[in-house]
């Protein structure tokens, strides 16, 4: 019964993460969640208005507040060669090559299809704050 409540929440908010841990079964049966997290997809936004709003900001890397600002998808990864690209496919293809040649990709930085002049711009500036960058890739893909 309580494991069908989660995943109804999960459905329900656009879920893409919930995490309990931990878990503590009380001796009278009783379950508690002491530490949970929660994350919900960034594209459902307009449907949980509510849930967007009491996002803390505080508690994420600037490089991912920065890139969400300027409508670009980042995730920090611990290499060494920068990606930049427009497309998750081909985001996992070009991390896929680097890793193929020995190397490790350093992000994971989107943006989109759809990209302006000044998103791209945006999303170079995430550059020089990663210590540890090599190299940068720029894959991008036109016309399709």
């Amino acid at each position: 019964m309580r494991s069908q409540k989660l995943y109804n929440l999960f459905v329900k908010y656009d879920s893409t993460l919930l995490e309990i841990n931990p878990l503590a079964e009380l001796t009278d049966g009783r379950v508690l969640c002491l530490d949970c997290k929660i994350n919900f997809d960034d594209n459902a936004e307009y449907r949980h208005p509510e849930l967007f709003k009491k996002r803390d900001w505080s508690q994420e890397d600037q490089r991912d507040v920065e890139a969400s600002e300027a409508g670009l998808n980042y995730i920090g990864l611990d290499g060494s060669i920068g990606c930049l690209v427009n497309g998750a496919g081909l985001a996992m293809a070009t991390m896929d090559i680097i890793k193929l040649h020995g190397g490790d990709p350093a992000n994971f930085l989107d943006v989109g299809g759809g990209a302006t002049a000044e998103q791209v711009t945006e999303a170079s500036r995430s550059y020089p704050r990663i210590p540890r960058l090599k190299l940068s890739s720029l894959t991008y893909s036109v016309g399709l």
